[in-house]
């Protein structure tokens, strides 16, 4: 078995009579449940070939559309090789489950502004993303200077309206790989939003108390966050435990307790500027227990479950379903899905692993035991 760390917040009482509006929760014999608005993710990896075949079924279920990043090999930076990504993906969803791949172009130092103003007339892609170069899986083709070299394009989403994704961390090796976001938030994102305050930011799968309060501080509805269930249930403890668990290694890299709750406070506190983006990132087992791992931790599987997880514990599964099912639509100006979910309260064992013909995939928790479950209705 894969052992994990968990720390939990402190759980509180919850007043189950008090819970009103879209999401009702209810007895259904000894079990209770929850039943929302069917969840997105704004944040997915889903690979391609039959790596994308194997997943995409995990993420389809149970979430209506998903954010696909873009950095294959090659990576998609043009709005062609974006619907051709999104032909592929299409053909691997289950055809029951109605799920939307919702398309990204990866920003390189040569990305031109015609490329933004072809992206927005497709329809089928909904935002750019930036990784510094060299900051995580496929991520060598990536802005090197983006004030510098990329004003002109960013410039060019303002006027489509169209969202700047944010891997946000510094690549220079001189800075601790546990302050690289702080001095991503300093050097490089408040300038840009200072630069261009109508520009809509969201810095991904923050992981900081330092990104919350940046978050925090900025105009609502222009700049907000993505979450995932590993940066609000394990702190860089759960890296060690036990010895080095590779499948607990992801980037942005897991930071200090003290971060961990102050991103649990912010997502539970009903702020409209926390969504839910899993950053599930799968590789296949060979990949993550070798002397040089990749980084990626695929929780697609388990999302939910440990989602509903943090909001019970503090007490605030009344706000669950405005950070799975409110938030990111409305940030990304698109109409919230109409149709819904029930979460059970019914304890699952997590599989060991998930195996193919090219190998397995481990997910995050395998082999323990979850107290909520999600079922489509």
């Amino acid at each position: 078995m894969i052992k994990t760390l968990v720390f939990p917040c402190k759980a509180s009482k919850f007043p189950f009579a008090k819970i009103e509006g879209p999401n009702q929760l209810k007895r259904k014999g000894s079990k209770m449940e929850l039943t929302i608005t069917r969840p997105d993710d704004w944040h997915l990896h889903l690979r391609d070939g039959d790596l994308l075949e194997a997943v995409v079924s995990h993420s389809a279920t149970h979430f209506g559309r998903g954010i696909v990043m873009p950095n294959l090999k090659p990576p998609i930076t043009t709005t062609a090789s974006a619907v051709a990504y999104r032909e592929s993906i299409l053909r691997a969803v289950p055809t029951s489950s109605g799920f939307t791949p919702l398309m990204t172009l990866y920003l390189t130092d040569s990305t031109n502004p015609e490329e933004i103003k072809l992206a927005r007339k497709s329809g089928v892609v909904f935002a750019v993303k930036v990784y510094p170069a060299g900051a995580t899986t496929n991520s060598q083709d990536g802005v090197t200077d983006l004030l510098g070299k990329c004003l002109p394009v960013l410039e060019e989403m303002v006027m489509q309206n169209m969202p700047l994704l944010v891997h946000g961390e510094v690549t220079d090796p001189d800075i601790d790989i546990f302050d690289r976001e702080k001095v991503f938030i300093d050097t490089v994102l408040r300038p840009l939003i200072q630069k261009l305050p109508q520009l809509k930011v969201v810095m991904e799968h923050i992981t900081t108390m330092d990104a919350v309060r940046f978050v925090e501080s900025c105009t609502e509805g222009f700049v907000a966050a993505t979450v995932t269930p590993q940066h609000l249930l394990l702190n860089r403890n759960s890296l060690f435990q036990g010895g080095l668990q590779p499948h607990n290694y992801c980037l942005p890299v897991l930071k200090r307790e003290i971060h961990r709750q102050a991103i649990v406070s912010a997502v539970t506190s009903g702020s409209k500027r926390f969504f839910l983006g899993t950053d599930s990132a799968p590789h296949e087992r060979r990949r993550k227990e070798c002397p040089c791992g990749c980084a990626g931790i695929y929780n697609a599987p388990v999302a939910l479950s440990l989602y509903t997880k943090v909001f019970e514990e503090v007490g605030a599964l009344d706000k669950l379903e405005a950070f799975t099912s409110f938030n990111g639509p409305d940030f990304y100006g698109l109409p919230r899905n109409t149709a819904k979910i029930r979460l059970r309260k019914t304890p699952w064992q997590v599989p060991e692993s998930f195996s193919f013909a090219f190998g397995d995939i481990i997910p995050m928790f395998a082999g323990e035991t979850l107290e909520w479950q999600p079922f489509s209705i």
